[in-house]
């Protein structure tokens, strides 16, 4: 099957090399158009209601904003690497940030990384799992190799 339309969803850590490396080999002859995205969570979600802001020059800016400036950096640095260049950096839930640009930009294939947790990870269930249970497109989950397993 030859798709048209990849996103491929990476989290910015030193592992997203493999899930873009996996995209690349997907893409092959640069036929399929390849969007790269990260999901930033909001820290409200995660620190429970705290209004965090920074005071950055004369102006303020919520600590998600500044988390979205870095990422867009460090994202477009890592998709330049890999030849792409539609970079999009959210804020939000990621599995359903990752569903919904995937439907808005009517994706055939999304890649995404997996550490293929274990016992209470695996009950409570993981991004990869939550992105292949609620989209009508083909997944691509990359196992993630941790550097013990080399």
């Amino acid at each position: 099957m030859a798709y048209k339309q990849a996103l491929v969803a990476v989290d910015l850590t030193e592992e997203a090399d493999e899930v873009m490396a996996a995209v690349r080999a997907v893409a092959g002859d640069g036929n399929m158009s390849v969007s790269v995205v990260t999901v930033i969570k909001p820290l409200t979600n995660v620190y429970g209601g705290l209004d965090m802001v920074a005071t950055v020059g004369t102006g303020i800016v919520t600590f998600e904003q500044e988390a979205k400036k870095q990422a867009e950096k460090r994202l477009g640095a890592l998709a330049k690497e890999y030849g792409f260049d539609d970079v999009r950096v959210l804020i939000g839930a990621p599995a359903v940030e990752i569903r919904e640009l995937a439907s808005t930009l009517e994706t055939d294939l999304i890649v995404i990384g997996t550490h293929g947790k274990h016992g209470l990870g695996l009950i409570l269930g993981s991004t990869a799992n939550a992105v292949l249970h609620g989209v009508p497109c083909d997944v691509l989950v990359v196992k993630i190799h941790s550097v013990e397993e080399g």
